[in-house]
């Protein structure tokens, strides 16, 4: 990469901030990671102060949680029979599941804001990492979900909600929910460079919603209707939410199906599949973008 007439060989003149230039970084494969890396921390950094700043954004995207929660806890609870001991604590860790699973709708519209306001562009126009715009979006959205599920955590507490399944279940439990956050951002990633502008993106809950509901977040598949059910089961919500509510030592009522007796199985190999498919896809898409 050239630089400037008296600028150090092996030194950025630019940086995603447009601050000072980065400090020299040793030549070959080190330097493509280490400028990747720090690159993505500077989009982290931007995303997350962002979110400092307009806490109102945070208070947005848990308004429909919460509602749910308190809605499935106190005015459906009481008329839902899934056989289970108790519906609060079959559908509590639906909700987990489905926050998470939703979570992909606001990364895509956050991706299709900056690309509408031309800021994607200028990112690309700087000496920057191609990947870090797609993986820093990644990493503080990850972070901006652990911060949802500690609230949610916190509201199904005061509810009467508990885990059973002990302090190591629980956190994996937890991270099995962040992975299926992980898994669906390169989704959002994706289609937020996909469609033309902010309103599309809107329109995306229209294909969210079918893919959180048509699940056993909130009811057994083996309760649905046969061809239902059988969509149900093979949603890679429907194993999550499955599989956290064994590892929380909540009901799990189901059927005798392959795809719920492997839940936890299933639980890991989605997300894997779900990223090293759109993954790829989010950051060649990011990189053909027209300048």
């Amino acid at each position: 990469m050239s630089t400037p007439t008296g600028a150090p060989a092996g030194t950025r003149t630019g940086s995603p901030t447009g601050t000072a230039p980065h400090p020299a970084a040793p030549s070959g494969p080190e330097n493509r990671l280490y400028w990747a890396l720090a690159d993505c921390w500077t989009i982290v950094r931007r995303d997350l102060t962002h979110l400092v700043r307009q806490p109102s954004i945070i208070a947005w995207q848990l308004g429909f949680p919460i509602v749910s929660v308190l809605l499935f806890v106190y005015v459906f609870g009481s008329a839902m029979d899934v056989g289970a001991a108790d519906y609060e604590s079959y559908a509590l860790p639906g909700m987990f599941t489905m926050t998470m699973a939703f979570g992909f709708m606001n990364t895509a519209m956050a991706v299709a804001v900056d690309k509408e306001r031309g800021i994607t562009d200028r990112f690309r126009s700087m000496p920057m990492s191609p990947s870090a715009v797609v993986t820093g979006r990644g990493v503080s959205d990850v972070l901006h979900a652990g911060l949802d599920l500690l609230v949610l955590a916190a509201i199904a507490l005061v509810v009467g909600w508990r885990s059973d399944g002990g302090p190591l279940a629980t956190l994996y439990a937890f991270g099995l929910l962040l992975l299926l956050r992980f898994a669906l951002i390169w989704v959002g990633v994706f289609i937020g460079l996909l469609v033309p502008n902010q309103e599309a993106a809107g329109n995306l809950f229209a294909l969210a919603f079918p893919f959180g509901m048509i699940s056993s977040v909130f009811t057994p598949p083996s309760m649905m209707p046969d061809w239902l059910g059988a969509i149900a089961m093979w949603n890679p919500v429907s194993s999550t939410a499955n599989a956290v509510r064994d590892l929380f030592g909540n009901p799990v009522p189901g059927g005798g199906s392959w795809i719920e007796q492997h839940a936890p199985l299933m639980a890991v190999v989605w997300p894997l599949v779900i990223t090293v498919v759109f993954l790829p896809l989010a950051v060649r898409r990011y990189q053909r973008l027209s300048t």
